[in-house]
Formats: C-alpha cells, structure tokens, sequence
C-alpha cells in the first residue's frame, strides 16, 4: 500500500469517528468520504445528475459557467455559458433532457435543449423574478423559481405565471418531495418549508433542533429524508420525514478534508451516493452514506 492509499483509508476511518460523535447514538446513518474533484471550479453551487446519473452539472458561479463533470471520478468533462451567463446558480433538468439555469445576475432562467453535452439555448423565464437562485422541474410540467433578490416563488405553466409565494427572506433551492409536494429552503429566514403545487405552506422546519444557518441547497430521498447544506454552520444536515436530525456532516467550523466544508451549498443523491459542493473550498466532493 502507498502512502496516498494510507492517508486515504486512514481519512475515511477518521471522518467515519467525527460522524458518529455528531449522533445522539451508535444507530442512524454514518457517511464515507469518497473524494473530492480537482477541477477549477470558483464557488460551486448547486449540483444536478444527469439521467443515465454519468455526468454532474455544477453551477460554477465564481465563473458564470455549467461544469459537467463525471459523477464517478469527478473529473471535468466540458463546460459551457460563461459568454452570456452571470453568476449562474441553480440547476434542473426534465424529463425531456431540457436544461434549467438559474442566470442569477441577468434576473432569468435559461432554457437549454441538451444534445449529448451540448446545449442549445431554447428560451427563457424572467417575470416577477429577479435573482433567481432556485429551480425545479416539476412532474406536474410547471417550472418552480426561487427570486432570491425579489424575495419571492412563481410557479410558470407553459411559460405563464400560475402562482406566486411572496413575503420570503432569499428564497433558494426548491427540490420535489413525497407526494409531489415541494420544499424550499427559505435562506434568509433560516428555515426549510414544505409548499403544495399550488405554494401554499404546509409546514416549516426552524429553530431548535435545526438551528439553520444561511440554509441554501438541498435533496430529497426517496424515503423523504432531507439532505440540506447549512452554509454559515459549515454543515450538511440530514433529517428523516418525520423532522428528526438523523445526522450532521462537519465541525461546525470552516475547513478542508473528509468531513470538513466551507460553506457548502449544493447536494446531489443517487441512491446512498451524495455529492456536494464544497464551495467556500471550490470544490465538489462525494460521500457514500450508510445506514446501520
């Protein structure tokens, strides 16, 4: 065995000791740290799979670009928008491989037809919103956008505003949930709220035991666990349906290395596989979570 080999297992033994000293008990999830990606990325954001789940699109805001990278090895693949695109944060695709991007500082969504790696741009969405920093692509066929500037949700249908949630403090993420529901994390208030279709609130997560901190990205398993980067506490917080903390991922205190982030922002799952972005540390990194 070689010495990056070593220092590899001995990172994941170590990370795997930190996550089970953030548990109230020996049972619950436990995480495995995989890797991380050594691409020039600048401030990654949110992270979405493809399909076939063989390539990652990563918000590179810092470079106003979608990253594709390989959701294996994590190595980057192509790249494109950094000529027309600002501050790109959020992104969605459907079921018929359209590209949802979240254009924050030019106030739209970007609408990309997607050919292999190669988009197209097809339209756009940009009324009642400004900065938006969250999009989803419901089943329903409706686009869901968080205004982060605007302070506000619409819901578009065939390109026309069908609803609207305002009154929100840097609405960003918007992921679907069991029942076809909705959960958004309200950033600037520091909670997560479970919406309808039609964005009316059905429940909100806040306060203790959540203590959210700048909360921004988030995904959705098929059990209904949620996985929620919590940006200013430098955590990834795991929480069941029913709003019990199963699990949180970091110190509390900015760093590098298995089971340390810098204000993360994205998340990603497939399975037990959980990518996020790493953002105050440019980089996305890979876990594997475990359940005993």
């Amino acid at each position: 065995m070689n010495l990056r080999d070593f220092k590899t297992i001995l990172g994941k033994v170590i990370f795997l000791g930190v996550s089970l000293l953030h548990q109230t008990s020996f049972a619950g999830p436990h995480a495995i740290y995989l890797g991380a990606s050594n691409s020039p990325l600048d401030n990654p954001h949110d992270i979405k799979l493809s399909t076939d789940a063989k390539l990652l699109y990563v918000s590179d805001v810092g470079n106003n670009r979608v990253v594709i990278l390989d959701a294996e090895t994590l190595t980057m693949v192509s790249h494109f928008g950094s000529d027309w695109q600002s501050g790109t944060h959020d992104i969605d695709i459907d079921d018929e491989q359209r590209l949802y991007v979240a254009d924050t500082h030019n106030n739209r969504v970007l609408i990309y037809q997607l050919t292999d790696t190669k988009p197209e741009v097809i339209g756009q969405l940009d009324e009642s919103i400004r900065g938006p920093e969250g999009v989803l692509a419901h089943p329903n066929g409706r686009i869901y956008v968080g205004g982060a500037w605007s302070g506000n949700v619409i819901a578009y249908e065939r390109g026309k505003i069908v609803a609207e949630l305002a009154g929100l403090s840097s609405p960003h993420d918007l992921e679907l949930a069991p029942g076809d529901n909705i959960w958004l994390a309200d950033a600037g208030n520091n909670r997560m709220l479970l919406l309808t279709q039609n964005l009316e609130i059905i429940r909100e997560l806040k306060g203790s035991p959540y203590n959210f901190d700048g909360v921004r990205y988030q995904d959705v398993l098929a059990d209904g666990t949620l996985i929620v980067a919590d940006k200013y506490s430098h955590s990834i917080k795991i929480i069941s349906q029913s709003g019990k903390v199963l699990m949180t991922l970091g110190t509390g205190k900015p760093g590098i290395g298995p089971g340390k982030f810098r204000t993360p922002e994205g998340v990603e799952t497939r399975g037990n596989i959980v990518w996020l972005s790493d953002s105050g540390n440019d980089r996305v990194v890979k876990y594997q979570l475990e359940w005993d």
